[in-house]
């Protein structure tokens, strides 16, 4: 198996005159778990959309173990599995159903299918439960019940859209174990999220995508730094005139930087000194400005993430955003 299980070179992909694609260059380790984190809109599902083999590239290159996607998408396609964002399980099939379907789309020999079928619901926690129709299931089952479908052919690559979204803390951290425990068989996992915790918590190395070229790429702690050694500062003051007061004076008698939106107020605190904040309090109370709360903590993913993208994650529509599941439903 090659070093570099996925290698993108230039990927450019235009829909007419927008392009949702502006010449990404990407290698993944073999094993390793890579996050790609975004906004909506930023050119995650549409790059994922052409490793799957479901786009044609406008130019540039995809190979997955030395083979091009898109010279050779049927020797590629084996190698892949695909979990989507939505949960697609049959309700009215059982457990076994719903696998045995699956492994037979995949073309797992007849002589191997039982066992792996008993291994996949073993894995899943779902041994019990493998008459029992999968529309009667939890959301975390299904979940997990999706999770092994999607191994049932024993890919290298496994493509995880957004796998814990709509779970409980229980359920998803549960799925983090299983996510965690396929690199111990040497699966490589590639995992959009919009938790950032959950990148942090899982992701090897993180790529952070917004119009359609990669920001940054690195370990959760190699971006983290990117933000600052030092600690975040975070208030909300009585309201936004406040705010705005409040930022006048750490900027003047503090030498910070503060941001400011509504009623809240955001700084990078490069040297701290635990002594800092009771001086910042006692001066803002001299000036009769009202902290409501204040919180100063680590750079996260978050504090990353906006500071590359100028935002939270977004929520608007975008040309560029159509579901994998979409496309394959499409083809059928």
């Amino acid at each position: 198996m090659a070093k570099n299980i996925l290698e993108i070179r230039h990927l450019v992909k235009k829909f007419g005159d927008f392009t949702a694609v502006s010449g990404i260059n990407l290698e993944i380790k073999t094993g390793e778990i890579f996050g790609i984190l975004g906004p909506n809109g930023a050119g995650k599902t549409t790059t994922i959309n052409m490793i799957l083999g479901l786009y044609k590239p406008t130019s540039g290159s995809i190979t997955i173990n030395g083979i091009n996607v898109e010279k050779e998408g049927d020797k590629v396609k084996p190698m892949m599995g695909l979990m989507t964002q939505e949960t697609v399980v049959d309700g009215d099939l059982t457990a076994w159903d719903n696998l045995e379907i699956a492994a037979e789309l995949y073309h797992v020999s007849k002589g191997k299918m039982a066992g792996k079928i008993r291994d996949a619901l073993e894995e899943a926690e779902l041994t019990d439960f493998a008459q029992k129709k999968a529309g009667t299931f939890s959301g975390g089952m299904q979940r997990r019940l999706a999770l092994v479908k999607a191994m049932i052919q024993d890919p290298m690559l496994l493509i995880l859209d957004e796998p814990t979204t709509g779970l409980d803390i229980q359920n998803r951290v549960s799925m983090w174990g299983h996510i965690k425990d396929l690199t111990k068989i040497g699966v490589t996992i590639i995992l959009t999220t919009q938790y950032l915790e959950e990148a942090d918590a899982l992701c090897d190395r993180i790529a952070i995508i917004d119009h359609g070229k990669i920001k940054a790429i690195g370990t959760a702690s190699e971006l983290k730094r990117m933000v600052g050694t030092g600690r975040i500062l975070e208030m909300i003051l009585d309201s936004d005139s406040q705010a705005q007061q409040a930022a006048s004076l750490l900027k003047v008698h503090f030498k910070l930087s503060p941001a400011v939106k509504g009623d809240k107020l955001e700084a990078i605190l490069e040297k701290w000194n635990p002594k800092m904040l009771p001086e910042m309090l006692d001066a803002l109370e001299r000036k009769k400005i009202i902290v409501a709360s204040v919180n100063v903590h680590f750079p996260t993913l978050d504090d990353v993430f906006i500071k590359l993208t100028g935002s939270g994650m977004r929520d608007e529509a975008s040309t560029e955003y159509v579901s994998a599941r979409t496309q394959i439903m499409r083809r059928r």
